[in-house]
């Protein structure tokens, strides 16, 4: 995370969220020697109705505590949607705390034992997308979903899970602006740190992505991918908080062919379905990206 970024977050969200909105979207005319992509600065002051010097000090940091009805215009103008009006008003509202002791991610004994017993695919992620622990069939649907995987990095970085996924394009966005979201003002919790600079150095698409400052939840959804060995899946997903972390599962319309096909993949990985939930029930730290 870039230092522009920890240190004048407000600024570098208002700067990446008006370069993505067109003269047009904003009701304004194109014009012909445009040297900025989206809004100018003097553009988006008007549109919100305050002084351009303002809105200057706002992007450049000198002003950190704008009112909410200022904040409020600059939503409209940069036309964000309920979430990133939530991530905006929080750049503003945080307050100094007191440091906070980072606890390691723990996999409760109970959820182990959840998923030993799930037909379905199922696993636990920590915060920054570190797979923590996972049931055979998870590990049947994709060999990237063990223990000691990063599902963003492998998204990001593994040819399987790019062709795994029918659209990768859409899942890549959805995936970075979820862990912007999740890692909200602790800019400095060191996995993030890790994560963030291991794939701003090897990922251009990662970059591109973060520039963009994007946040969205990403909790249930659907998702096709295409299994190597039983071919198009259409999955529903729902992710379960416990405690610290959080339970992934992937499951299927009921009487689908998607519900044939993964009738077929617990038959064909039945050797390995005797074993229990991968991961140590006794873990103590989330695992670091390979």
């Amino acid at each position: 995370m870039k230092d522009d970024e920890s240190g004048n977050r407000l600024g570098s969200y208002l700067r990446a969220r008006r370069e993505l909105v067109s003269p047009e979207q904003a009701g304004l005319p194109p014009g012909g020697n445009r040297r900025v992509p989206g809004l100018r600065r003097e553009e988006v002051a008007l549109l919100a109705g305050i002084s351009p010097d303002y809105y200057l000090r706002l992007e450049r940091g000198r002003d950190k505590n704008p009112s909410a009805q200022v904040l409020g215009s600059l939503a409209r103008v940069l036309r964000l949607d309920d979430v990133e009006r939530t991530y905006l008003l929080g750049l503003t509202a945080a307050r100094p705390r007191a440091p906070r002791r980072k606890r390691p991610e723990h996999v409760p004994a109970r959820v182990h034992e959840l998923l030993a017993h799930l037909q379905i695919p199922a696993f636990v992620e920590g915060r920054a997308f570190d797979v923590l622990a996972s049931n055979p069939m998870a590990v049947a649907l994709s060999p990237r979903l063990r223990p000691g995987r990063n599902r963003l990095r492998d998204l990001l970085l593994d040819p399987e899970e790019q062709a795994f996924h029918q659209d990768w394009t859409k899942a890549t966005a959805d995936f970075v602006a979820a862990l912007r979201t999740t890692i909200g003002d602790d800019t400095d919790d060191p996995r993030f740190v890790e994560l963030v600079g291991e794939l701003a150095l090897s990922s251009q698409r990662f970059r591109t992505l973060w520039a963009r400052h994007d946040v969205r939840g990403l909790d249930g959804g659907t998702a096709t991918v295409h299994h190597p060995v039983v071919g198009e899946l259409r999955l529903h997903r729902d992710k379960l908080p416990v405690d610290d972390v959080i339970l992934v599962v992937y499951y299927p319309d009921k009487d689908s062919d998607t519900d044939e096909k993964l009738r077929l993949l617990a038959a064909l990985s039945l050797p390995d379905s005797a074993d229990t939930a991968h991961g140590n029930p006794a873990d103590t730290q989330p695992p670091k990206a390979p």
